[in-house]
Protein backbone atom coordinates (compact mmCIF):
# COMPACT_ATOMS: atom_id res chain seq x y z
CA UNK A 1 0.00 0.00 0.00
CA UNK A 2 1.42 3.40 -1.00
CA UNK A 3 2.25 5.49 2.07
CA UNK A 4 0.47 8.78 2.61
CA UNK A 5 2.91 11.65 2.85
CA UNK A 6 2.16 14.56 5.14
CA UNK A 7 4.32 17.65 5.32
CA UNK A 8 5.86 18.99 8.45
CA UNK A 9 5.86 22.77 8.09
CA UNK A 10 9.39 24.09 8.20
CA UNK A 11 8.44 27.67 8.94
CA UNK A 12 4.95 28.34 10.15
CA UNK A 13 4.59 31.96 9.11
CA UNK A 14 5.11 31.66 5.38
CA UNK A 15 4.36 28.13 4.22
CA UNK A 16 1.41 27.50 1.95
CA UNK A 17 0.64 24.05 0.67
CA UNK A 18 -0.24 23.65 -2.97
CA UNK A 19 1.36 26.96 -3.89
CA UNK A 20 2.38 27.66 -7.47
CA UNK A 21 4.80 30.48 -8.19
CA UNK A 22 3.43 33.55 -9.99
CA UNK A 23 3.95 33.85 -13.72
CA UNK A 24 6.78 35.98 -15.11
CA UNK A 25 4.34 38.67 -16.24
CA UNK A 26 2.87 38.97 -12.76
CA UNK A 27 6.32 39.16 -11.22
CA UNK A 28 7.20 41.88 -13.73
CA UNK A 29 4.14 43.72 -12.46
CA UNK A 30 5.55 43.48 -8.93
CA UNK A 31 8.87 44.92 -10.08
CA UNK A 32 7.12 47.81 -11.82
CA UNK A 33 5.10 48.64 -8.71
CA UNK A 34 8.20 48.40 -6.53
CA UNK A 35 9.85 50.93 -8.83
CA UNK A 36 6.83 53.22 -8.50
CA UNK A 37 6.95 52.91 -4.70
CA UNK A 38 10.63 53.82 -4.53
CA UNK A 39 10.15 56.75 -6.91
CA UNK A 40 7.28 58.08 -4.77
CA UNK A 41 9.32 57.64 -1.60
CA UNK A 42 12.33 59.48 -2.97
CA UNK A 43 10.06 62.23 -4.33
CA UNK A 44 8.45 62.65 -0.88
CA UNK A 45 11.85 62.95 0.80
CA UNK A 46 13.01 65.46 -1.81
CA UNK A 47 9.87 67.57 -1.36
CA UNK A 48 10.00 67.65 2.44
CA UNK A 49 13.70 68.55 2.35
CA UNK A 50 13.10 71.31 -0.21
CA UNK A 51 10.15 72.65 1.77
CA UNK A 52 12.04 72.85 5.06
CA UNK A 53 15.24 74.18 3.46
CA UNK A 54 13.72 76.70 1.04
CA UNK A 55 10.58 77.90 2.84
CA UNK A 56 11.33 77.17 6.51
CA UNK A 57 14.95 78.30 6.76
CA UNK A 58 17.00 75.09 6.83
CA UNK A 59 18.28 73.04 9.75
CA UNK A 60 19.97 73.56 13.10
CA UNK A 61 19.90 72.11 16.62
CA UNK A 62 19.59 75.22 18.76
CA UNK A 63 15.97 75.33 19.90
CA UNK A 64 14.93 77.48 16.94
CA UNK A 65 12.47 76.81 14.16
CA UNK A 66 15.37 75.33 12.21
CA UNK A 67 15.60 72.60 14.83
CA UNK A 68 11.89 71.87 14.44
CA UNK A 69 12.51 71.36 10.70
CA UNK A 70 14.19 68.06 11.53
CA UNK A 71 10.82 66.77 12.72
CA UNK A 72 8.96 66.52 9.39
CA UNK A 73 12.06 65.34 7.53
CA UNK A 74 12.91 62.56 9.97
CA UNK A 75 9.29 61.45 10.24
CA UNK A 76 8.88 61.19 6.48
CA UNK A 77 12.19 59.35 6.10
CA UNK A 78 11.63 57.11 9.12
CA UNK A 79 7.95 56.38 9.69
CA UNK A 80 7.02 56.50 6.01
CA UNK A 81 9.91 55.63 3.68
CA UNK A 82 11.92 53.24 5.86
CA UNK A 83 8.82 51.79 7.47
CA UNK A 84 7.22 51.16 4.07
CA UNK A 85 10.36 49.53 2.73
CA UNK A 86 10.60 47.40 5.86
CA UNK A 87 7.09 46.13 5.20
CA UNK A 88 8.07 45.17 1.65
CA UNK A 89 11.30 43.31 2.44
CA UNK A 90 9.62 39.90 2.12
CA UNK A 91 8.33 40.88 -1.34
CA UNK A 92 11.56 42.45 -2.60
CA UNK A 93 13.92 39.72 -1.34
CA UNK A 94 11.64 36.78 -1.98
CA UNK A 95 14.51 34.59 -3.27
CA UNK A 96 16.92 35.25 -0.41
CA UNK A 97 17.48 33.17 2.72
CA UNK A 98 14.71 34.00 5.14
CA UNK A 99 16.85 34.72 8.19
CA UNK A 100 18.72 37.41 6.28
CA UNK A 101 15.43 38.96 5.19
CA UNK A 102 14.23 38.92 8.80
CA UNK A 103 17.37 40.75 9.91
CA UNK A 104 16.94 43.38 7.18
CA UNK A 105 13.27 43.81 8.10
CA UNK A 106 14.18 44.31 11.77
CA UNK A 107 17.04 46.72 10.99
CA UNK A 108 14.91 48.91 8.71
CA UNK A 109 12.18 49.09 11.32
CA UNK A 110 14.45 49.92 14.24
CA UNK A 111 16.18 52.58 12.11
CA UNK A 112 12.76 54.06 11.38
CA UNK A 113 12.03 54.03 15.12
CA UNK A 114 15.30 55.83 15.91
CA UNK A 115 14.50 58.50 13.32
CA UNK A 116 11.04 58.94 14.85
CA UNK A 117 12.44 59.31 18.38
CA UNK A 118 14.98 61.94 17.26
CA UNK A 119 12.15 63.75 15.46
CA UNK A 120 10.12 63.81 18.70
CA UNK A 121 13.10 65.12 20.66
CA UNK A 122 13.56 67.92 18.10
CA UNK A 123 9.92 68.96 18.54
CA UNK A 124 9.86 68.84 22.34
CA UNK A 125 13.14 70.77 22.56
CA UNK A 126 11.80 73.42 20.19
CA UNK A 127 8.55 73.78 22.13
CA UNK A 128 10.29 73.97 25.49
CA UNK A 129 12.85 76.50 24.27
CA UNK A 130 10.11 78.77 22.93
CA UNK A 131 7.50 78.40 25.64
CA UNK A 132 5.09 76.44 23.43
CA UNK A 133 2.82 73.87 25.05
CA UNK A 134 3.43 70.21 24.30
CA UNK A 135 0.86 67.59 23.37
CA UNK A 136 -2.12 69.90 22.84
CA UNK A 137 -3.08 69.04 19.25
CA UNK A 138 -4.71 66.02 17.64
CA UNK A 139 -1.57 65.63 15.54
CA UNK A 140 0.60 65.28 18.65
CA UNK A 141 -1.78 62.85 20.33
CA UNK A 142 -2.00 60.55 17.34
CA UNK A 143 1.68 60.95 16.51
CA UNK A 144 2.92 59.91 19.94
CA UNK A 145 0.48 57.00 19.92
CA UNK A 146 1.87 55.87 16.56
CA UNK A 147 5.47 55.95 17.81
CA UNK A 148 4.58 54.02 20.98
CA UNK A 149 2.61 51.40 19.03
CA UNK A 150 5.43 51.11 16.50
CA UNK A 151 7.97 50.56 19.28
CA UNK A 152 5.78 47.88 20.89
CA UNK A 153 5.24 46.22 17.51
CA UNK A 154 8.99 46.09 16.91
CA UNK A 155 9.74 44.65 20.35
CA UNK A 156 7.02 42.00 20.01
CA UNK A 157 8.17 41.11 16.51
CA UNK A 158 11.80 40.82 17.60
CA UNK A 159 11.00 38.68 20.63
CA UNK A 160 8.61 36.45 18.68
CA UNK A 161 10.37 35.92 15.36
CA UNK A 162 14.05 36.76 15.80
CA UNK A 163 14.88 35.42 19.25
CA UNK A 164 14.65 31.65 19.81
CA UNK A 165 12.26 31.75 22.73
CA UNK A 166 8.76 31.79 21.27
CA UNK A 167 7.21 28.44 20.44
CA UNK A 168 5.86 27.66 16.99
CA UNK A 169 2.23 27.92 18.02
CA UNK A 170 2.80 31.39 19.46
CA UNK A 171 4.48 32.54 16.25
CA UNK A 172 1.65 31.10 14.19
CA UNK A 173 -0.99 32.68 16.40
CA UNK A 174 0.65 36.11 16.44
CA UNK A 175 1.53 36.38 12.74
CA UNK A 176 -1.87 37.64 11.43
CA UNK A 177 -1.93 40.28 14.17
CA UNK A 178 1.68 41.26 13.47
CA UNK A 179 0.89 41.81 9.80
CA UNK A 180 -2.34 43.69 10.49
CA UNK A 181 -0.78 45.92 13.14
CA UNK A 182 2.17 46.66 10.88
CA UNK A 183 -0.08 47.96 8.10
CA UNK A 184 -2.46 49.72 10.50
CA UNK A 185 0.36 51.60 12.23
CA UNK A 186 1.85 52.48 8.84
CA UNK A 187 -1.49 53.93 7.71
CA UNK A 188 -1.76 55.90 10.96
CA UNK A 189 1.78 57.20 10.46
CA UNK A 190 0.85 58.61 7.04
CA UNK A 191 -2.38 60.09 8.42
CA UNK A 192 -0.36 61.74 11.20
CA UNK A 193 2.04 63.20 8.63
CA UNK A 194 -0.91 64.72 6.77
CA UNK A 195 -2.32 66.36 9.89
CA UNK A 196 1.13 67.62 10.83
CA UNK A 197 1.79 69.12 7.41
CA UNK A 198 -1.55 70.94 7.46
CA UNK A 199 -1.02 72.18 11.01
CA UNK A 200 2.45 73.52 10.22
CA UNK A 201 1.21 75.26 7.09
CA UNK A 202 -1.62 77.02 8.92
CA UNK A 203 0.82 78.22 11.60
CA UNK A 204 3.66 79.39 9.36
CA UNK A 205 2.66 79.85 5.71
CA UNK A 206 2.42 83.59 6.05
CA UNK A 207 0.26 86.47 7.31
CA UNK A 208 -3.28 85.31 7.82
CA UNK A 209 -2.41 81.62 7.89
CA UNK A 210 -5.46 79.95 6.41
CA UNK A 211 -6.19 83.03 4.30
CA UNK A 212 -2.75 82.81 2.65
CA UNK A 213 -3.14 79.05 2.25
CA UNK A 214 -6.48 79.50 0.48
CA UNK A 215 -4.86 81.74 -2.13
CA UNK A 216 -2.87 78.78 -3.55
CA UNK A 217 0.47 80.01 -2.24
CA UNK A 218 3.40 78.09 -3.78
CA UNK A 219 4.40 76.71 -0.38
CA UNK A 220 0.90 75.38 0.15
CA UNK A 221 0.82 73.74 -3.27
CA UNK A 222 4.21 72.10 -2.60
CA UNK A 223 3.08 70.68 0.73
CA UNK A 224 -0.22 69.51 -0.76
CA UNK A 225 1.75 67.64 -3.43
CA UNK A 226 3.93 66.17 -0.69
CA UNK A 227 0.83 64.95 1.12
CA UNK A 228 -0.60 63.34 -2.03
CA UNK A 229 2.74 61.66 -2.66
CA UNK A 230 2.72 60.19 0.85
CA UNK A 231 -0.82 58.88 0.32
CA UNK A 232 0.13 57.24 -2.99
CA UNK A 233 3.24 55.73 -1.41
CA UNK A 234 1.10 54.23 1.33
CA UNK A 235 -1.53 52.92 -1.08
CA UNK A 236 1.03 51.13 -3.25
CA UNK A 237 2.87 49.69 -0.24
CA UNK A 238 -0.41 48.38 1.14
CA UNK A 239 -1.41 46.90 -2.21
CA UNK A 240 1.88 45.06 -2.67
CA UNK A 241 1.96 43.85 0.93
CA UNK A 242 -1.56 42.40 0.80
CA UNK A 243 -1.44 40.78 -2.64
CA UNK A 244 -1.32 37.10 -1.78
CA UNK A 245 0.31 35.88 -4.99
CA UNK A 246 3.39 38.04 -4.28
CA UNK A 247 3.88 36.61 -0.82
CA UNK A 248 7.33 35.16 -0.19
CA UNK A 249 7.41 31.37 -0.37
CA UNK A 250 9.98 29.01 1.19
CA UNK A 251 13.16 28.31 -0.74
CA UNK A 252 13.80 24.63 -1.61
CA UNK A 253 16.01 24.22 1.45
CA UNK A 254 13.22 25.71 3.59
CA UNK A 255 10.53 23.37 2.24
CA UNK A 256 8.83 21.04 4.71
CA UNK A 257 10.23 17.59 5.26
CA UNK A 258 7.99 14.72 4.14
CA UNK A 259 7.43 11.82 6.51
CA UNK A 260 5.85 8.52 5.65
CA UNK A 261 2.86 7.46 7.67
CA UNK A 262 1.62 3.92 7.08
Amino acid sequence: MEPVRKPLVADDDDFQSGYSYPSTSRMNGLLVLLGVVEALGVAAIAMVCYWTAHYRGGFAWDGSGQQFNWHPVLMVVGLVFLYGNGILTYRVFRDQVKFGVKVLHAVLQVTALIFAIVALVATFDFHNANGIANMYSLHSWVGLTVVILFALQWVLGLSTYMLPFASRWIRTLFMPYHRFLGLAIFALAIATCLTGLTEKLLFSIGPGGADTYSKFAPEGILVNCLGLTLVLFGVFVGFIATKEEWKRQPLPEEQPINMSIE
